[in-house]
């Protein structure tokens, strides 16, 4: 597919980029549901025009509408202003950005989301697969090799009775998967070019280890699991085109070496962090973060790390509750990271809690200062009713709750059970509280029990003064209950726009994503 862009971008170089970006339609409210009867298949992006994550489609997006129109596809891609066109937005739930829906025949109801990459190749086989059959026959060799060279990743299923059980349990596979093209052959002269002897499947990939042959049962699920583990590289780098397939996998372990590409040693590192990912295949994900990269900042960051600290090792577990752990030693050799995932997997390694030093004037101004280090003593204090607001230094929602937060310190400033505080949550963690979005408020009451209260309601001076005065009940929810926060995702770390006057999920909600 890569080398078909190429030919694509020679051929059509004259147009320059603004000819790329006239085929993808400009849809409005005025003009959407015409757009929808003059090409039934159609590939829509809502997306912001601040949005940094849009600004990183926009090129691939613009490519693979090229290259589908070069091919003669009838599928469209159009894209719409979210910002502008609200009732549209309203209308098709977009709630974070970009959101990308696929309308097929037509209709309007029910649009299926996009669920594959963000390069041109990743959405141009996704709609492939949407609009034509789950797998293609293949029924000459030069068939079968244009396949692979047009691809990062192609599956073929080797079968010489398609109507086998296998074959058609490898159809029900591919049915499933929306980013890898799949193929089957019965044809003698392709078995024999790729050296297969008998009915089987096998992975092309243009990375590592160039193939992969399926051994097993042949099940649906055996194949799912086997491509899962099989279509990524053992060392991917985190890009915003690779984030959909990072965070969107099966495997929700993941190491992270944070290292910038212009270090010297860099291709001894990436080596040795390579040969140590071959032993995890399917149980970790290897991550390479380019840690000179300005947008990869907020991830260093999440990570309690500064660009100065780098080259580093980091592993977290994408579960229902975000886990980060680090290892003990420094080096970054594959017998130090082989030791570290070996610990993890056998479950020896206690969780990496970040915390700032206790500031020396923490209890200086009517708010008090909480990092992780003097949490437990202020929060937990038996005499105590603390109410914290956990922020961010970059969110804008924490920036307009301040001035009233710091009224509120002082309104109780001189009660004698009453402390108003905060704690930057991307700097400290705590294990007794999980932080989703921001901001976050909760109280903690007095006595010895250890109880958590929610914050859930209005965010003024007034609202938050009846809260402390009820006792924590005029407002407040047993902790746990704030459904209507925004769960916490990992792909937006380094993507929140600020001065936007909203946030990257969407005009009116008033929590920023960590």
């Amino acid at each position: 597919m890569w080398k078909f862009l190429l030919i694509c971008t020679l051929v059509v170089a004259a147009r320059a980029e603004v000819g790329e970006e006239e085929d993808v339609l400009v849809l409005k409210k005025s003009n959407f549901d015409e757009a929808l009867q003059t090409h039934p298949n159609i590939l829509v992006e809502f997306y912001a025009p601040w949005c940094g994550h849009c600004k990183a489609l926009g090129p691939e997006f613009a490519k693979a509408a090229g290259v589908l129109k070069a091919e003669g596809s009838a599928v469209r891609l159009g894209k719409v202003d979210a910002t502008e066109e609200t009732e549209l937005a309203q209308e098709y739930g977009v709630r974070g950005y970009p959101t990308i829906k696929y309308f097929k025949g037509g209709e309007k109801a029910s649009p299926k989301e996009y669920s594959a990459g963000r390069q041109a190749d990743d959405i141009v086989a996704w709609l492939k697969k949407r609009t034509g059959p789950a797998v293609v026959t293949l029924t000459t060799v030069s068939e079968a090799e244009a396949l692979i060279a047009d691809n990062e990743v192609a599956v073929i299923g080797f079968f010489k009775d398609a109507d086998s059980a296998g074959a058609k349990d490898y159809e029900k596979a591919a049915e499933t998967t929306d980013d890898i093209p799949f193929a089957v052959t019965s044809d003698d002269a392709i078995f024999s070019k790729f050296e297969v002897s008998k009915d089987g499947v096998v992975l092309f990939k243009k990375f590592d280890e160039g193939r992969n042959t399926f051994d097993g049962e042949l099940t649906k699920e055996n194949l799912l699991a086997f491509v899962k583990t099989n279509q990524l590289p053992l060392v991917i780098e985190f890009t915003e085109q690779t984030a959909p397939k990072i965070f969107g996998g099966e495997i929700k372990s993941h190491i992270l070496m944070f290292l910038p590409k212009t270090a010297s040693d860099f291709q001894d590192k990436m080596d040795q962090f390579k040969k140590a990912a071959e032993g995890f295949k399917g149980q970790i994900l290897y991550i390479f973060i380019d840690s000179d990269v300005d947008d990869n900042q907020r991830i260093l960051e999440f990570f309690g790390l500064k660009k100065e600290e780098c080259p580093a090792i980091r592993l977290i577990t994408l579960e229902d509750e975000m886990t980060k752990y680090k290892p003990q030693s420094d080096a970054i050799t594959s017998e130090a990271i082989i030791s570290f995932c070996k610990q993890f997997i056998d479950g020896k390694l206690k969780p990496h809690l970040m915390s700032q030093d206790i500031p020396g004037d923490w209890d200086k101004n009517p708010v008090k200062i909480l990092v992780g280090k003097n949490f437990e003593e202020i929060a937990f204090n038996p005499s105590k009713n603390v109410f914290v607001e956990f922020y961010a230094p970059w969110c804008g929602h924490c920036k307009q709750l301040t001035p009233i937060w710091e009224k509120l310190g002082e309104k109780f400033v001189d009660s004698a059970d009453i402390i108003v505080a905060k704690m930057d949550s991307t700097a400290n963690e705590i294990d007794s509280v999980k932080v989703h979005s921001f901001p976050t408020l909760k109280f903690f009451p007095a006595g010895e029990d250890r109880t958590v209260i929610d914050y859930n309601g209005e965010r003024t001076l007034e609202g938050f003064t009846k809260f402390l005065e009820s006792g924590g009940k005029d407002g407040g929810a047993p902790a746990g209950d704030d459904d209507d926060d925004e769960d916490l995702d990992p792909e937006d770390l380094d993507g929140v726009d600020e001065g936007q006057g909203t946030d990257s999920d969407g005009e009116g909600d008033e929590h920023d994503e960590l």
